[in-house]
């Protein structure tokens, strides 16, 4: 990833007027897991929504609970600020997070598309 997309993703972090946010899992001096959420507005709720953009366990560190921790701070959290969904992605073929993921929220069969945008026109 580019260093500027790292540094503007750190400065919105750090700023209280951003909408984006970040948890991180310790074990003694190490982190070992890590979310990255943002509250956005809905089209479809009169509340704001909470998009889980980035979830992520230590390969060593994974099946000791710690993405089910991470998921469940980002709904107490979520929760905090009034937002009445948490949402996101997984690539259909992560079997061993989807296991988890079954037993925390609903897969609703949604398949998202996404197409990158050039900022002076095309795709």
């Amino acid at each position: 990833m580019p260093e500027s997309i790292t540094a503007s993703t750190w400065k919105r972090f750090l700023d209280p007027a951003e909408s984006v946010h970040g948890l991180v899992a310790v074990s003694g001096n190490e982190i070992v897991g890590l979310a990255h959420y943002l509250f956005h507005r809905s089209t479809s709720r009169l509340t704001d929504v909470c998009y889980l953009q980035d979830l992520f366990t230590a390969p060593a560190m994974r099946g000791r609970g710690i993405a089910t921790q991470l998921i469940e701070a980002v709904y107490d959290l979520a929760r905090k600020a009034g937002a009445t969904r948490v949402y996101w992605q997984t690539q259909e073929t992560n079997q061993t997070a989807r296991a988890v993921y079954d037993k925390l929220a609903t897969h609703n069969g949604f398949i998202v598309y996404t197409q990158e945008i050039r900022p002076n026109g095309g795709s």
